[in-house]
This record gives C-alpha cells, structure tokens and sequence, in this order.
C-alpha cells in the first residue's frame, strides 16, 4: 500500500515538474517572438525613409535641416535629424552629471555610512520616486522648475537645463539602487582586512570598496543613461521644442523622442515625413541595443575581475 502510495506521489510530482517546465518554456518563447516582431516591425518602418523615400543615411544623420513638409518643387522634403540626435546627447548626458555624484554618494552613505537609517528611511523614499509617473515629474518641472529659472536665472525657462534637471531626478532612483546592491554585495572581509592594515573608514570605501564595486556602479549608470535617451513626455514638458541646436544650456531644444510624440499623429502614413520619424524609432532601439551591450560587457569585466 505504501509502495503504490510512493509511487503515486511520484508520478504527480513529475507530471507537475513537467507542466511548470512546458508553461515556463511557452511564455519564454513567447517572449522571443514577441520581442522578434517588435524589432523586425520597426527595422521595417525605419527603413523605408532610405529605401522608399531615397534619402541618404549620411543626410539623416548629419544634416540638420528639418522640413519634412517641404514641397517638391521647393526640393522636397528634408529630414535630417542631428538636431534631434544632439539634443538627447546633450540633455543626457548633462543629466548624468547631474545625478551620477548624488546618487553614488547616497549608495555609499546607504550601505557603508549608516545602513540602517539608509535601509529603514532612505530606501522606502527612493522606491517612491520609482512610482512617481514621469507625467508628474513633467508638471513639476513645468509648474515649479522653469518660472524658477525664468526668474532667477536667465531666458525663457523652457531649456535644455531645464530637461535636463528633470531627467536627473528621473533616473536617481536607478542609479542609487543598482549602485547601492553593487556596493552591499561585497564581502566583509575586504572591509576586515583593511581596517586590520591600519585604513580608516574612507580609506576603505575609496581604495578597496568602491573600486570593486566599481563595475555594478557604472551599470547602474549606463542604465540611468538609457533610461534618459527613452524618456519623452517629461522632456517635452520643459524643454521649450524649439527645432534648434542648442547655444547654451538656457536655450531650448528637442531630442528624439520629443519630436517622435509631437509629430507622429499628425503625419499620414507612409509619407517622407511620417518614415523619417519610425527611422529616429528605429535609431532609438539601436542606441538601447548599444548600452544593453554595453551593461554586458561591464558585467563580463565585473566577474572576470572578481
């Protein structure tokens, strides 16, 4: 009776080992394809602006002439996006300045200064900045941010600084946390071993902590940057959309994804103008396949040296 009890509890148990395996198998592939039609769909959208429309890729990417509506007769369209390709850098970038040196040194003070307060008090705010809607961030910067720097600065307000001081808070939260499990992973005999050798606490941090932390920390960045090439409504909020490179960081702008929300539903499909904008689609997924690259080979370096 035993034996046929044993038995039947095994056979259960394999049947539901399988079913789990064939469910998790399914969604996975599921995944693949999904992510599969996703990029073949826009690799097929972006380049009909070169194939369709015969406009160089040296002229899109490099020129900055922006008049997709441009009559035939007056030379047709034109539809370079370097305008568009140096305001995301710009406001990127700037916004990585920003918040990079914030955000590592809230990661240090989290985890090596004062862990518990970090844990109990710091920690529950980062993750409600996470949940805060990118929208709400955009009023804010609207309603707040930019009749500040209208007033107390200089210019109109709406500028690159302006999206750029935005996008800083945005991406906070993402490189405190991934820095933040970068430095909480490290072994406490690195701390113990140094300290025995006669460091101090900041010596510790600066020479032995953080630089074997050094590889978590930079994906955290690189993750941070991503987030702030993909960001639209927020940016468009506060950056004034004006179709220009910018002199300085008072002047307004527009980067890529501003320009992809604002034009793409006033625009037929299928024409030069409607191409150009899946083609700087399509350029955003290429530059999002360059950092995830990117976050590997940061990852591979990581546990290489480790």
């Amino acid at each position: 009776m035993n034996s046929k009890k044993t038995n039947t509890d095994k056979f259960y148990q394999v049947k539901h080992e399988y079913l789990g395996r064939s469910v998790v198998t399914i969604f996975g592939i599921m995944l693949i394809l999904i992510t599969i039609t996703m990029v073949l769909f826009l690799f097929s959208k972006g380049i009909k602006t070169f194939t369709q429309n015969h406009i160089p890729i040296k002229d899109f990417l490099f020129s900055t002439a922006w008049m997709p509506g441009r009559e035939e007769a007056q030379g047709g369209p034109a539809v370079g996006a370097l305008i568009f390709i140096i305001g995301s850098v710009f406001i990127s970038g700037l916004a990585l300045l920003i918040s990079t040196p914030f955000s590592v040194a809230l990661a240090i003070f989290m985890t090596q200064i004062s862990p518990s307060f970090g844990k109990k008090l710091l920690q529950p705010i980062i993750e409600i900045f996470v949940g805060i809607p990118s929208v709400v961030y955009g009023w804010i910067g609207l309603s707040v941010l930019v009749p500040f720097l209208r007033h107390q600065i200089g210019g109109l307000g709406f500028s690159l600084l302006a999206g750029s001081l935005v996008l800083s808070v945005m991406i906070f939260p993402t490189i405190t946390t991934v820095a933040a499990d970068s430095l909480s992973i490290i072994p406490d005999d690195y701390k113990e071993a140094s300290y025995a050798l006669g460091a101090t606490r900041w010596q510790t941090i600066r020479k032995i902590i953080f630089p074997s932390a050094l590889p978590g920390i930079l994906t955290g960045v690189v993750l941070g940057l991503a987030r702030a090439f993909g960001e639209a409504l927020a940016v468009q909020m506060v950056i004034g959309n004006t179709i220009r490179i910018p002199g300085s960081i008072l002047d307004s702008t527009v980067n890529l994804t501003s320009i992809i929300t604002m034009d793409m539903g006033n625009t037929a499909m299928g024409t030069t103008w409607n191409n150009a904008l899946w083609s700087m689609a399509l350029l955003l997924l290429i530059i999002s396949f360059i950092f995830i690259f990117i976050i590997h080979r940061i990852g591979r370096k990581g546990s290489t040296s480790a």
